[in-house]
């Protein structure tokens, strides 16, 4: 498993780390960075030649994307972008992916959202809520976000919620904080084995750690193959998704209640 990481901010950064410690990784190469290498795998590249996948956590991800599609290989940015179908069949016609999302929101909280819905036998009710920097609200919806986040008041991200034709209804929440924590959480309302239940599962930690959490097990997955070519975003193999972030890191907090 070879990774090209252009890294700018914190989470990147934190997200090379991570990723030396994958026993799978045989270089990890610091594209058009600044900088020493940390450990002997870490070299410094200006050219995506041999490499799997390039990863970064720029807030701007389309130059880097178009990189990756002229060399042929697949790519993971944090940020969703409007994609073309030119980039995309670029992608297409190298058998390579691209995967966009790998964050806190439409990473985490919608692949633990996606996995818990997986599990739930008839019509669910699921809301996802995460954190962002910001002013916390007085009124709002409560969301129980794990310790050291702890419940916090929330608003809804989007349009009203809509029955889906799987029975599904799904609704989204933001809950402004302020500091160095952040959370991500799911809540889904449903059936399972007979009886209708609650079912809560969330993680909070230092923010940067999360995003760098969620940026590298995009890399790892997509450096495996879970995704097949194109577009794609992490619910689409939520087991692997997880699985990877678990593996290096994340700490998960579920229970479950009757309703």
């Amino acid at each position: 498993m070879r990774i090209a990481l252009h890294a700018v901010g914190e989470a990147g950064r934190r997200a090379g780390r991570i990723l030396l410690a994958e026993r799978d990784l045989t270089a990890l190469g610091l594209y058009r960075q600044e900088g020493g290498a940390e450990e002997r795998r870490t070299i410094r590249v200006d050219s995506l030649e041999g490499f799997d996948v390039l990863v970064s956590d720029t807030p701007d991800p389309a130059p880097l994307a178009r990189e990756a599609a002229a060399a042929g290989i697949s790519a993971v940015f944090p940020a969703p972008f409007r994609v073309d179908r030119r980039l995309l069949s670029r992608f297409l016609d190298a058998g390579s992916t691209l995967l966009v999302g790998a964050g806190l929101s439409t990473g985490i909280a919608e692949t633990l959202a996606s996995h818990e819905m997986a599990r739930t036998d008839a019509e669910s009710e699921i809301a996802i809520a995460w954190t962002i920097p910001g002013r916390p609200l007085r009124r709002g919806v409560a969301v129980p976000f794990p310790d050291p986040v702890g419940a916090r008041w929330a608003s809804r991200v989007g349009r009203a919620p809509r029955r889906r034709r799987n029975g599904v209804t799904i609704t989204r929440w933001a809950a402004p904080v302020r500091g160095t924590w952040a959370g991500a959480l799911a809540r889904v309302t449903g059936v399972r084995s007979g009886d209708r239940v609650e079912r809560v599962v969330g993680v909070a930690d230092q923010a940067a750690h999360l995003d760098a959490i969620a940026l590298a097990a995009g890399a790892v997955v997509t450096a495996t193959s879970a995704f097949p070519p194109g577009l794609h975003r992490p619910p689409a193999a939520e087991l692997a998704y997880l699985g990877a972030a678990m593996r290096i890191g994340l700490g998960v907090a579920a229970y479950e209640h009757p309703v």
